[in-house]
């Protein structure tokens, strides 16, 4: 197969304890196939959020450079994902009312009230992120989830809107185009991980996924198939491991090898209690500590945590609704027995989530993790984008210099076509383009607005 520049998309995962880089493509089975992957250690990155420019910068073109050494082009559109303490969410209700109730409802009367939604009045210094419609009211007909193709004047709408703040964003960019990249797209990394690891049959029952990076803990609520609630807990691995160094009186690093080699979160789960030795700084004896002292520091601190996202489904309304229970992706659900202390301690069954059923045949094991799942997850993202407007993803490559602007050729066929139109049509077709361009331009001014 000749793979190009327009088949292969690029997912940027920018977290706080690894940037990661992964190109792929959707092959004809509606599989996703990996074609390239870079993962480096995060330096810059503080609870999600770019702390030290150089230090990201460099960390993302190692990851580009990883990714790019099994394909045959120079990488220069990313998809990227955006998460960090700084995230917010809020529920708003738009309306439309429509000139008439004979024709159909249209997508653009839908992406009317959704541009709507991105004029509301936020608090300073925030923009928002994702506009995302949960359920519909026609006339007086409510819980419409798909009003397209239905007739009525007054078109209402449900919408969760996502937050952050406007210098988060500016970072990312600026990490990314200092690398020589273009960021054709942002999402939330919670949004992406859910892509990778839930079922639309759970998304149905209802399921909170736990996204247990290194900075922070992000929480995502699914219901009747649409997500109802976002949020961040600004705890996450990096605490854990903190503990243990203060616990212990050793270094961070060893704090991290301990917890990933002999942690366990659930204490009652360790039954050799076996004696570790770690070494003593120069100078200095080596301390010891018994393997089930040490998961009783890391269950603490799992508990607390949990205590939290226990506390924002409550406020959530969704306490005794979330039939599917609990996914857990993150580099903090690979500590051992975690599912299983998580299920005691929130009685709602709990399963580790594994980015591997929309993989094809054939991915390596190394993929096959938690810790992938917001990556695999901005690439699944990126390929809907691209399938669903291409042309603004040409655009981009375009933009980039990657492929080359149309021909003169194909501007007169396009000419000669629009000659065939009437007078009507004609100015209908013009003023609609206009508009999309409009449109589309404001969206990518976004990041540079001072609002």
């Amino acid at each position: 197969m000749n793979i190009t520049h327009q088949d292969v998309v690029v997912a940027l995962d920018i977290g706080t304890t690894k940037v990661c880089a992964i190109a792929g493509l959707k092959n004809q089975h509606g599989k996703i196939e990996i074609l390239g992957m870079g993962k480096v250690d995060s330096e810059g990155v503080s609870r999600g959020v770019v702390s030290n420019i150089d230090k990201t910068v460099k960390a993302i073109d190692d990851a580009i450079r990883m990714a790019q050494r099994k394909l045959d082009f120079e990488i220069k559109v990313v998809f990227v994902g955006i998460a960090g303490q700084h995230i917010k969410s809020l529920q708003h209700r738009g309306l439309l009312t429509r000139d008439s109730n004979v024709d159909e409802i249209r997508r653009e009367d839908i992406e009317r009230l959704i541009l709507d939604m991105h004029r509301l009045v936020l608090p300073p210094g925030d923009k928002i992120i994702h506009v995302i419609p949960q359920e519909f009211t026609v006339d007086n007909e409510q819980g419409v989830l798909d009003p397209i193709g239905m007739s009525g004047v007054r078109l209402e709408a449900n919408f969760h809107i996502i937050t952050g703040q406007i210098t988060a964003s500016k970072n990312i960019h600026r990490c990314v185009e200092r690398v020589g990249l273009n960021v054709c797209d942002m999402t939330l990394e919670p949004i992406a991980s859910a892509a990778a690891v839930l079922t639309e049959e759970e998304k149905e029952a209802g399921i909170a996924l736990i996204d247990m990076g290194g900075g922070t803990t992000d929480i995502t609520i699914f219901y009747e198939g649409v997500i109802r609630h976002t949020a961040v807990i600004p705890l996450g691995g990096n605490i854990i491991s903190s503990d243990i160094k203060e616990g212990c009186g050793i270094t961070i690093q060893q704090a991290e090898g301990l917890k990933r080699e002999y942690g366990s979160a659930l204490a009652d789960e360790v039954f050799d209690n076996r004696v570790i030795s770690i070494r003593g700084l120069r100078g200095h004896a080596p301390k010891e500590i018994s393997e089930k002292n040490l998961s009783r520091i890391i269950q603490a601190r799992v508990e607390e945590i949990f205590d939290y996202v226990v506390k924002e489904i409550k406020n959530a309304g969704f306490e005794n609704r979330l039939n599917g229970g609990i996914a857990m992706t993150g580099g903090g659900s690979l500590l051992q027995d975690v599912e299983k202390l998580i299920a005691l301690h929130t009685g709602l069954p709990t399963r580790i989530g594994f980015p591997n059923e929309c993989l094809a045949h054939g991915y390596s094991e190394d993929f096959v993790s938690p810790i992938f799942a917001t990556g695999i997850g901005l690439l699944i993202k990126g390929i809907e984008h691209l399938e669903v407007d291409s042309a603004a993803y040409h655009k981009r490559l375009e933009k980039a210099g990657v492929i080359e602007v149309k021909s003169d050729i194909d501007v007169e066929v396009v000419a000669e076509a629009e000659t065939t139109l009437s007078v009507d049509e004609e100015s209908n077709t013009k003023w609609y383009e206009k508009l999309y361009r409009n449109t589309v331009k404001w969206f990518e001014d976004e990041p540079d607005r001072g609002f």
